[in-house]
C-alpha cells in the first residue's frame, strides 16, 4: 500500500472491517468500515476524511479498543492488538496509544478540578510521583498553558480550547506514540483552532509522536497532514501524500469534496443544487467503468480505488 509506506511503521491496519448489527427478530447488517488497509508512522500526521457517517469514527474507535472489529487486523509494534486480553497488556497498549476527542467538556467530570486527569495518569501507569508536580508543570507550559493559572480549577472555569491543551498535556505526559485526534477542533472557534493545530504539528515532529487527525474539514486536512485518507460510505477510496491528492483528485466523491469547499471570493450561487444522489450515481458509474481494478496507483504515493469489486 502507498501510504505510508515505511519499514519503520508503528501501526498497520489490514483489511479492517467493522459490522454493526441491529434488530431481534429480523436482523440487519450495517457496515461501517469495510477492508481497509493504512499504515502510521513516527513523526507524521495522518488526516482521515469523509462526511457525516463515513465510518471515520469508528476507526478510531477500532484503534482505541472501545469496539472489536468483525475482521481485520491491527498491528502495534508487531503485535495484533486483539491479542491484548489481560489488564497489564491492556495499560501498556494505553499508554501509549490514547485520544482527544470533539467535546473537550465531556471528558472532564465536572465535580473534579482539573488537575484529576494528571493525577488518574500517576496512579493508573505508575508514574513517577516524586517527580509529578514538575513534570506536570513542564507539559502544561509546553502547551502554552500557565500552571498557576490552570491547576486548581474546575473545567466551567477554562474555555473549550484551554481543556483541549490539557488533554493534549496529558498526552505529553504519558509520552504517547499514537493519538488518535478526533473532530478535536470542530467545537473551537476559528483564532483558537490555528493554535491547537500549530500545537499538534509541532508535538508531532520535535517528539515522533504519530497522529490520526479525523476530520470533515478538507482545509484544517491540507493544513495539518503528511498523508490523507479519504473515506466514503466505510471504505478508503483515495489516499496518500496530501499535496498530491489535493492537487490531482480522482475519485468522483474526492472530486465532489473539493467541488463543496466555499471559495471566499466568490457568493454562493443559489440556484446550484447538491443531491447526494448524483454523487451514489457518479460512483456506481465510476466503479462499474473500471471494474476488476480495485486499488491502483496512479502516481507515486497516491492511490484511488477504480472498483469495489
Amino acid at each position: 500500500m502507498s501510504v505510508p509506506s515505511s519499514n519503520d511503521s508503528i501501526l498497520s491496519v489490514r483489511g479492517l472491517t467493522k459490522v454493526f448489527y441491529s434488530g431481534v427478530f429480523r436482523r440487519q447488517a450495517t457496515v461501517a468500515v469495510k477492508d481497509v488497509w493504512f499504515e502510521m508512522k513516527p513523526g507524521t500526521i495522518l488526516s482521515l476524511i469523509g462526511e457525516s457517517g463515513s465510518g471515520k469514527t469508528t476507526i478510531g474507535k477500532l484503534i482505541l479498543k472501545l469496539i472489536q472489529p468483525t475482521s481485520g487486523q491491527i498491528i502495534y509494534k508487531g503485535t495484533d492488538i486483539a491479542h491484548l486480553k489481560n489488564k497489564e497488556q491492556l495499560r501498556d497498549y494505553y499508554r501509549k496509544v490514547q485520544g482527544v476527542f470533539q467535546d473537550p467538556f465531556a471528558t472532564f467530570n465536572p465535580l473534579y478540578r482539573v488537575d484529576r486527569i494528571f493525577n488518574m495518569v500517576y496512579s493508573s501507569f505508575g508514574l513517577d510521583q516524586g517527580k509529578k508536580d514538575e513534570q506536570v508543570r513542564e507539559v502544561l507550559e509546553s502547551v502554552n498553558l500557565d500552571p498557576d493559572r490552570t491547576l486548581g480549577k474546575f473545567p466551567h472555569q477554562l474555555s473549550g480550547g484551554q481543556l483541549q491543551r490539557l488533554l493534549i498535556a496529558r498526552t505529553l505526559l504519558m509520552d504517547v506514540d499514537i493519538l488518535i485526534a478526533d473532530e478535536l477542533i470542530s467545537m473551537l472557534d476559528a483564532s483558537t483552532r490555528i493554535g491547537i493545530l500549530n500545537l499538534l504539528v509541532d508535538i508531532c515532529k520535535s517528539r515522533g509522536m504519530s497522529i490520526l487527525f479525523i476530520t470533515h474539514d478538507l482545509n484544517l486536512g491540507y493544513y495539518i497532514s503528511d498523508y490523507t485518507l479519504i473515506m466514503y460510505k466505510g471504505r478508503l477510496v483515495e489516499k496518500g501524500d496530501t499535496k498530491k491528492i489535493y492537487e490531482n483528485p480522482v475519485h468522483p466523491y474526492t472530486k465532489m469534496l473539493f467541488e463543496s469547499v466555499p471559495d471566499i471570493h466568490r457568493k454562493w450561487d443559489r440556484s446550484e443544487e447538491f443531491l447526494p444522489e448524483h454523487v451514489v450515481q457518479e460512483v456506481r458509474e465510476f466503479y462499474a467503468a473500471n471494474e476488476g481494478r480495485g486499488f491502483e496507483d496512479v502516481e507515486e504515493e497516491h492511490t484511488v480505488l477504480f472498483s469495489d469489486r
